[in-house]
């Protein structure tokens, strides 16, 4: 995910003598924080069980975070956690901040995530998108029937934008990878919400999806040939 609040964020050092050239101001100058890799190696044995049991379903995550976050200040399983978590958060920021490309990668996922939730938001405006059931089965069902809907909604969209495309090239115009990548799935302008819907046509078997599309997606990938 995308780091947000930088300023919020803590890094912590690897031991209380550690000091870098560069970087050394993002870290607190007193100290204090640093990680207790004596306490994480204490509990890795613990720490392994607890997670293999989570990969393997015997142990409910809420189960064992509410173990876990009673009497936290004295649980040193739920300690060596905080420590372990501190670790790998404090690498995934400095990587975050050296390495471009991951911030591009980051960002575009990002995006695409944030514009599906707002998607969905926008299709679930029925009592405000408040999901009001108290039963967590309803409730599992109201967002998996909206997480439905909407990729409908989007597979049919795309399905509009692929006609367009055809319709573009057989007039002699040339759609690139580039053009496509500007187009988003998410539109919301052609959707009535509160229009009327035949529903004359819904036995009508539609026509075979082709997914393919005459677009050349690597030509701006690859380098161009000298002359």
């Amino acid at each position: 995910m995308r780091p947000r609040n930088w300023k919020d964020r803590t890094f912590y050092r690897p031991s209380a003598t550690a000091r870098y050239r560069h970087i050394d101001a993002l870290f607190d100058q007193g100290g204090r924080n640093v990680i207790d890799w004596r306490l994480i190696e204490t509990h890795w044995r613990d720490l392994m069980r607890v997670s293999i049991a989570i990969r393997e379903g015997t142990l409910a995550s809420p189960l064992l975070l509410r173990r876990l976050g009673s009497n936290s200040h004295r649980n040193q399983i739920y300690r060596a956690f905080r420590e372990v978590g501190r670790a790998v958060a404090t690498v995934q920021l400095l990587r975050f901040i050296s390495d471009p490309s991951l911030r591009r990668r980051v960002t575009a996922a990002t995006n695409k995530v944030e514009s599906f939730n707002n998607f969905t938001d926008w299709l679930a405006f029925c009592n405000g998108g408040v999901i009001a059931e108290n039963d967590p089965v309803e409730q599992e069902k109201a967002v998996k029937l909206t997480s439905l809907l909407a990729n409908c909604v989007i597979f049919h969209t795309t399905l509009d934008l692929m006609n367009v495309v055809r319709e573009l090239q057989a007039e002699g115009w040339q759609i690139t990878g580039e053009d496509l990548a500007a187009i988003s799935p998410y539109l919301t302008e052609h959707i009535m919400r509160f229009g009327s819907y035949a529903t004359t046509e819904l036995t009508v078997r539609p026509d075979a999806f082709d997914p393919h599309l005459d677009v050349d997606f690597d030509a701006e990938e690859r380098e161009p040939t000298a002359a």
